[in-house]
């Protein structure tokens, strides 16, 4: 039986040290390098290539190296039997809260217009809002998203939650469906994507959801490029109807050299960095996963192929 990292484009060594510690003698095999296919039943990965794993006659759990699992579900080759997990770490939680929270009150007091100011050697002052004037309308509250809002309301902001079906959150009022989504955007002066991407959520972010928006609303996305789409943004800021946007995930990333996002003022670009996974802090999760594998035991952190989520 043997452990299979696939990751493209990322470092593998923190994640093979990772497993050495926690499961010393566990056979290891990084793709692409030669290694027998049957031996393989746990593939940790990221971003792996379409269609590899239906080449693994006796895989039984693809585990993702992140919240995220979209890469992992888009592949229509992956056999229906194998299982994907995903990751839910205290510290990827905290991660993404405190970057959100950094955002909005980049935005609401305005700090950015102070560096460009200072190229200027301009003294302006700038009118900010406090946090009891604005409320947040987070998309999305699982894990990620109900932990943002708490930290969101705990800093003296109002915060809304939207989700497809109903919810009971302490720490915000939430909305749920095509239903209520009109009244959750009427009210939200800025916008928080934290939905997980699937085929119904893809491109969610555009002019209509916009329009609902109230005048000056101010977008964040840190979900997925694959939610926004792109044009509809620039069109809005350009309009004057969103203020601007802060965006972590783009379609393509790195975001090519020559996107017009580059050249917009009202656009903040962040590299794909509001919280990043570190291997030694969710290897113990992926581990007891592939003891439970061994086990025949149900395991945890399991994504609905369904749902996409």
């Amino acid at each position: 039986m043997s452990f299979l990292i696939v990751s493209p484009g990322r470092d593998p060594q923190p994640w093979i040290e990772a497993l050495k510690n926690q499961h010393p003698g566990l056979d290891i095999y990084v793709y692409p390098e030669d290694h027998n296919k049957e031996e393989v039943e746990f593939a940790l990965a990221w971003n792996h290539p379409r269609g590899l794993f239906k080449n693994y006659p006796n895989l039984k759990v693809v585990a993702s190296m992140g919240a995220g699992v979209d890469h992992i579900t888009s592949d229509k080759e992956l056999p229906e039997h194998v299982k994907i997990t995903k990751v839910v770490d205290d510290q990827l939680t905290t991660d993404m809260s405190d970057f959100v929270l950094s955002l909005v009150m980049d935005h609401t007091r305005r700090l950015s217009i102070y560096k460009d100011q200072k190229k200027e050697k301009s003294w302006n002052r700038t009118p900010y809002k406090r946090p009891r004037n604005v409320t947040v309308g987070i998309m999305g509250v699982g894990v990620l998203g109900s932990a943002v809002g708490e930290k969101l309301s705990a800093n003296g902001f109002n915060v809304l939650g939207w989700a497809k079906s109903e919810k009971d959150k302490q720490d915000m009022n939430t909305y749920c469906g095509q239903e209520g989504l009109e009244e959750f955007l009427s009210k939200s002066n800025v916008l928080v994507c934290l939905l997980p991407l699937t085929s119904k959520t893809e491109n969610i972010l555009n002019a209509d959801v916009f329009e609902k928006l109230p005048k000056g609303a101010y977008v964040i996305n840190v979900a997925r490029g694959e939610h926004l789409v792109e044009q509809d943004l620039l069109e809005m800021i350009g309009s004057g109807h969103l203020s601007g946007a802060a965006l972590d995930v783009f379609r393509e990333e790195p975001l090519p050299e020559n996107h017009p996002f580059w050249e917009n003022s009202e656009i903040l670009i962040t590299p794909h960095i509001a919280s990043v996974t570190s291997a030694e802090s969710v290897m113990p999760q992926i581990i007891e996963n592939y003891e439970r594998m061994k086990e025949g035991e149900p395991l945890k952190n399991v994504v609905e192929r369904d749902k996409g989520y």
